[in-house]
């Protein structure tokens, strides 16, 4: 939570980890209370912002075209961004989840190409399936690979090899103990976005 990134970075300084911010707002400065500056994410010290989340999209309607402006911000300032990506039941169940993923990347990646060629370590991708996160559903670990998989072809064809492979794709979708080592045995899948595993420090460490 933005309340606290300065302690959460005063509190790592020592380590290797890196602190993100959950949230940022498009612009970068104006008349916008409460919302997250890019400026000042940066200036407490955050390294990585979130862009996108599904919550982020279903609940406040934040849009693709939203998310790039928010990417290009946040890259601006000197942020390395997450994107979120990830499909609806309705949409899984339409058989629209690669068509609706690559439109989102299209859309939210479109404003940072140029950043994304250069230094593509700058930007990760998190694929959120949104009907497995608090909903009791379960990707398998195949369907999660599979989206996975098209993800790096579709950074492949757009990009190159090369700035698909150094593009680390997450997994977001409702990840516990019991399932995080056969989903990261899946092909493409370079680590998680954890989210209520990781408010509790036993079930967090046991992802790993």
């Amino acid at each position: 939570p933005a309340l606290c990134l300065a302690s959460s970075v005063e509190a790592v300084k020592v380590t290797q980890l890196k602190v993100g911010g959950q949230n940022v707002h498009h612009e970068l400065k104006g008349a916008f209370t409460g919302e997250n500056s890019a400026a000042v994410l940066k200036s407490l010290g955050a390294d990585w912002v979130l862009v996108g989340h599904s919550e982020r999209r279903t609940l406040f309607d934040e849009t693709d075209e939203l998310t790039s402006l928010k990417m290009k911000t946040s890259i601006e300032q000197g942020l390395s961004a997450m994107l979120c990506v990830g499909e609806t039941l309705v949409e899984r169940e339409s058989h629209q989840t690669l068509k609706v993923v690559e439109r989102q990347l299209e859309v939210g990646l479109s404003k940072v190409e140029a950043l994304l060629r250069s230094s593509p370590k700058r930007i990760s991708i998190a694929y959120e399936p949104v009907w497995a996160i608090g909903t009791g559903k379960v990707a398998t670990p195949d369907q999660a690979s599979e989206v996975h998989q098209s993800i790096r072809r579709w950074l492949t064809t757009t990009y190159s090899q090369e700035v698909a492979l150094e593009v680390s794709i997450l997994y977001g979708g409702s990840v516990k103990p019991d399932n995080a080592g056969s989903i990261a045995a899946k092909a493409d899948v370079d680590g998680f976005l954890v989210g209520g595993a990781s408010l509790e420090p036993a079930t967090f460490l046991g992802l790993f």
